[in-house]
């Protein structure tokens, strides 16, 4: 099936007969429905058009229309891509997999459907009192969209924990719930960011965090930073310090180009800010953040690795953003995944996000379900059981 076919998937139930079909971009940028979509999020309708329009590589962009007769419930933005099913697992499995790959290069790749969003987490979309009937109409319907776009796999990508009880009934219709690497989260309604030291951290932290902050007072030339909410001018010095460190991770997924950069901030400037921070005019460090509400979240980072860790500029850069959050309002601040380490010994609580999966043949499925626990990539992480809600990722 392509977009703009006729071949839909009924999903009834005693509560709604929702049906499911795949719409072109053209057509769903004509549904009123879609432009209010996801406003309450900080990633919003404009966002997934953007991620379409940049991030082009390797990614087939589709959307899955939720109609109950002539009434559009939902739109749920998805994508296909071929997806390596041991990224982010750990090495006893890489060890048996990577022999076996120099015979078999497409082994454990698989075609995939995945509902969400290629640049980050995933949301709902539709009235919140329908999401139990809007995920379960998903849910009906998956399995068999998936099969028709020949795709082996089908996944809801990293929706965050809120979901859960609505997506609740995917279990029902064969996917396995399991843990993506979690962002993290830290209430931040504080006078400034040494008030926040004072209430949160040990002793022994706020002076090891304090100490890092004055080696970055004390470089020669002294650090600045400014914040914009169009990065257009810097894009060519922002740009290769985002590659630095995409480089340097472990788990990559999406890679944005210098046309995200330059767009998100035009297209979305009520929601975006770019942080800058220089040595006399040269760029060192840059943080991109999204806006709703009380909440600031803290998307995408890059350092010029030359002097990065001497001027200690995680710390520098994560003292400026909460300085500035404080100033202006914000009152919790959200961080990507990876590098938990600091992360926890800056008391930053986990916010985890979920992976719904499943094979579209059912014997397959019955069968890769009992592999997933193996496949998860949280369990490769040493520092994530030190949290103290890293519960929190199964229950």
């Amino acid at each position: 099936m392509v977009a703009g076919t006729e071949t839909a998937f009924v999903a009834s139930s005693a509560t709604t007969r929702a049906r499911v079909r795949i719409g072109s971009r053209d057509e769903v940028e004509r549904l009123p429905r879609w432009r209010n979509a996801f406003a309450a999020e900080r990633k919003d309708r404009r966002y997934y058009e953007l991620v379409e329009d940049t991030l082009r590589d390797g990614f087939v962009f589709r959307y899955l229309v939720v109609e109950d007769g002539d009434e559009v419930r939902a739109i749920q933005p998805c994508f296909v891509v071929d997806q390596d099913l041991v990224t982010g697992s750990g090495g006893a499995v890489r060890r048996i997999v990577g022999p076996i790959r120099r015979l078999w290069p497409r082994f454990m790749f698989a075609r995939t459907l995945m509902v969400g969003c290629a640049a980050g987490e995933g949301h709902l979309d539709g009235d919140e009192s329908a999401r139990a009937e809007i995920a379960e109409a998903l849910a009906r319907s998956l399995n068999g969209i998936g099969r028709e776009l020949r795709c082996a796999m089908v996944v809801l990508k990293e929706f965050p924990v809120k979901y859960r009880p609505p997506l609740n009934c995917l279990p029902k219709f064969g996917f396995a719930r399991i843990p993506s690497m979690p962002m993290t989260t830290l209430g931040i309604a504080y006078k400034n960011f040494d008030a926040y030291l004072s209430a949160s951290l040990s002793a022994a932290t706020r002076g090891k965090v304090r100490r890092k902050l004055r080696a970055a007072e004390r470089a020669k030339p002294a650090i600045s930073m400014s914040v914009v909410e169009d990065v257009t001018p810097y894009v060519d010095d922002v740009h290769p310090l985002y590659l630095k460190v995409y480089e340097r991770s472990p788990l990559q997924f999406e890679k944005l180009t210098k046309e995200f950069l330059c767009q998100i901030g035009v297209r979305m400037p009520d929601k975006v800010r770019f942080f800058l921070w220089r040595q006399d005019e040269k760029i060192i460090a840059f943080g991109l953040c999204t806006l709703e509400g009380k909440n600031i979240c803290h998307e995408y980072v890059g350092f010029d690795y030359a002097v990065a860790f001497e001027l200690n500029l995680y710390y520098r850069v994560f003292h400026d953003i909460i300085e500035w959050a404080i100033a202006n309002g914000y009152e919790r601040f959200y961080s990507g995944s990876l590098n938990y380490d600091p992360k926890w010994h800056l008391r930053q609580s986990l916010y985890p996000v979920d992976l719904y999966v499943r094979h579209t043949s059912g014997l397959v499925n019955a069968l890769f379900r009992r592999l997933l626990p193996l496949l998860e990539p949280t369990r490769s992480d040493p520092i994530l059981p030190n949290f103290s809600n890293y519960r929190e990722m199964w229950e």
